[in-house]
């Protein structure tokens, strides 16, 4: 064991949920008396937690590991692409250690094992805050639900990367959920594989917290939320039935009428090929049915264009479907053959990649018609924003229909002195296809 402080690099890629893991590996780190450093140069080792969702993800993966491996030369991989060790080490031979997604302990002892922690450590000393390391800005944060997927959506390698659908236990959640807030956040996101499925695993099994009892589930985590006095955000909500018992939470202002519903397709031929749990038939008449209950939701989704099999039939079927559907934030991806997915033995006719090119374009200015005339409605009326950032142009925030990253922003201005993490009242002055412009009053 070493006296000098160890210091240990730190790159995350991918989705929200690694961030989560990431954040769990620093927190350890940090109350082991390692020093989280921001360059290349200052650091005893490299950990990059990596995504390996798509070939474009995992081409940035790999990216990143060689540029650790060039600056710094000691790197240990962890994350998602960490299940294919082999590949990993066909590009980049000299990693350290190779770990997979969630394995905390595993990637902590890798970096023991090339950088001992110090012996003048003293964590009676040496706090870290009771919420942990947070990688994003102090007034929000991802609360992970569940880890897993039970689903075997055909284009999709997630439940063989991070296995079936696992819920935390409800009561460990509201407690994170209580040390979060204490410790100033004001959103809290809630993230998962699958969030409308929280609790199934456990058979929603009634734990306690603050000594009352509370059903793991995603209804009654909701209400719990709730009654925090932040902003609750919902990501990954399938569209299942249970989803209608939250609609009522967020016409009542309890959670941000806000869902976050990976729709990936209208047309129901291509559904069934993705093997997606669909409900096509009756999702159009369910969200009206939710606006009907509460008018000021807002729906984001992603789509997929190009899978195996679509036609331009099917591709204009999506279309339609977007039109009536009238969703409010939409992003799209064109169907990526994803290594060991069961999309590619499906033997259905690829399409070119000039078509999906064709259809990614049409679907994007399709959608942003659909997105700018939604906004437009919200000209002259007065929102509620939460700020991000400041800069020298003025604030730039967020309403309830945004989330941080994915979706637009609102900029503020203001002759007030505002804050990272302020909520100020605004109207709004102006609209384009993705972001608004406010002004206090």
């Amino acid at each position: 064991m070493s006296t000098a402080t160890p210091k240990v690099g730190f790159v995350s890629l991918g989705c929200p949920k690694a961030t989560v893991d990431s954040e769990r590996i620093l927190t350890q780190l940090r109350m082991e008396g390692y020093e989280i450093v921001p360059t290349y140069q200052d650091a005893d080792v490299v950990v990059v937690n990596t995504c390996g969702f798509i070939d474009s993800a995992k081409a940035e993966s790999l990216d990143a590991i060689g540029e650790a491996l060039a600056e710094n030369g000691r790197v240990i991989v962890t994350g998602c692409m960490g299940v294919d060790e082999g590949n990993i080490r066909d590009v980049h031979p000299s990693v350290l250690a190779v770990t997979g997604p969630q394995q905390y302990e595993q990637v902590v002892n890798a970096v023991h094992e090339v950088v001992p922690p110090s012996l003048e450590h003293n964590p009676l000393i040496d706090l870290v805050p009771p919420q942990g390391i947070k990688l994003t800005p102090r007034h929000y944060a991802y609360l992970k639900i569940s880890e897993g997927c039970n689903h075997s959506c055909s284009f999709c390698i997630i439940p063989s990367m991070r296995g079936k659908l696992v819920s935390r236990p409800v009561g460990d959640v509201l407690s994170e959920a209580e040390r979060l807030v204490k410790a100033g956040v004001k959103e809290l996101l809630v993230i998962s594989q699958d969030t409308s499925a929280y609790g199934v695993d456990m058979k929603y099994k009634t734990d306690f917290w603050n000594g009352q009892p509370v059903k793991t589930r995603m209804k009654e985590l909701c209400e719990a939320l709730s009654s925090m006095g932040v902003w609750v955000r919902l990501h990954y909500v399938y569209p299942y039935p249970n989803v209608d018992d939250v609609i009522p939470l967020m016409a009542a202002g309890k959670l941000l009428p806000y869902l976050d519903i990976p729709f990936q397709h209208a047309s129901p031929k291509v559904l069934k090929a993705m093997k997606r749990p669909a409900f096509e038939d009756k999702t159009l008449a369910r969200i009206k049915t939710w606006r009907e209950i509460c008018p000021e939701l807002t729906i984001r989704s992603t789509f997929i264009v190009g899978f195996p099999g679509e036609t331009e039939e099917d591709f204009q079927y999506l279309l339609d479907w977007l039109t009536e559907a009238q969703l409010d934030r939409v992003g799209c991806f064109q169907y990526s053959p994803v290594e060991g997915a069961p999309a590619n033995d499906l033997g259905l006719e690829a399409v070119p990649d000039d078509v999906k090119q064709d259809r990614w374009e049409r679907f994007m200015a399709h959608q942003q018609a659909i997105s700018a005339a939604r906004l437009a409605l919200k000209i002259g009326k007065e929102i509620e924003v939460l700020i991000d950032e400041v800069d020298e142009e003025g604030a730039i925030g967020r309403s309830y229909a945004d989330a941080p990253e994915i979706d637009g922003n609102v900029y503020v201005d203001s002759d007030r002195d505002l804050k990272p993490g302020d909520k100020v009242w605004v109207r709004v002055t102006n609209a384009d296809e993705y972001d608004l412009w406010a002004e206090t009053f």
